[in-house]
């Protein structure tokens, strides 16, 4: 990413104070998900899901390109008596910090080479979730654009060196049309 986009994205946390639910998707999968060990968010924005799976015992590192992110999801942590490592990174310019992480969660953030270094920050059985928007969903909705929207049926070709546990692509209860992904490394 530029220093514009990292701009882009600081002014846009700026604007939103609002705490919110983590991801329905995220909370549905409560019982498969581990309660202990390492787990890395990327591109997690204000930490919604990173400071959930700190509340269920996870030791969550938090990674985003924007400052204004960060902080505020310290300070969320903070206010909580959670503990949350956070991490300034551009994942498109940047490695993914050193695993290995026992969970690895990538929600509303599209970068195809990132499929490549899931495997390589993941422990032997670890396992990644990933949810994002198709091209079906420009039938209902003009953002994201069709730049960062998957082809149908496209996320699971993405997968290297991992082994698909679960995958749905659909409407969501939320009216996107998502591609939704679980998988694990191979042991």
């Amino acid at each position: 990413m530029s220093e514009d986009d990292r701009q882009r994205w600081n002014t846009r946390y700026q604007e939103q104070f609002a705490a919110r639910e983590p991801s329905a998707f995220l909370r549905s999968l409560t019982d498969r998900l581990p309660r202990t060990g390492r787990a890395l968010d990327v591109a997690g924005g204000m930490g919604h899901e990173a400071l959930w799976l700190a509340r269920r015992g996870l030791a969550v590192t938090l990674a985003d390109v924007s400052d204004v992110a960060l902080e505020r999801a310290g300070e969320a942590a903070r206010a909580a008596g959670l503990a949350l490592g956070l991490q300034r990174l551009d994942v498109e310019t940047e490695p993914l910090p050193p695993g290995p992480f026992a969970f690895v969660l990538c929600l509303n953030f599209l970068w195809r080479p990132l499929f490549a270094e899931f495997p390589k920050v993941l422990a032997p059985g670890g396992l990644l979730v990933f949810a994002q928007p198709t091209r079906t969903n420009l039938r209902r909705h003009p953002h994201p654009s069709a730049r960062f929207l998957l082809d149908e049926g496209e996320l699971p070709r993405l997968l290297q060196g991992l082994d698909v546990v679960s995958y749905t692509e659909g409407w969501t209860e939320a009216g996107r049309h998502e591609a939704r992904l679980m998988a694990t490394l191979r042991a």
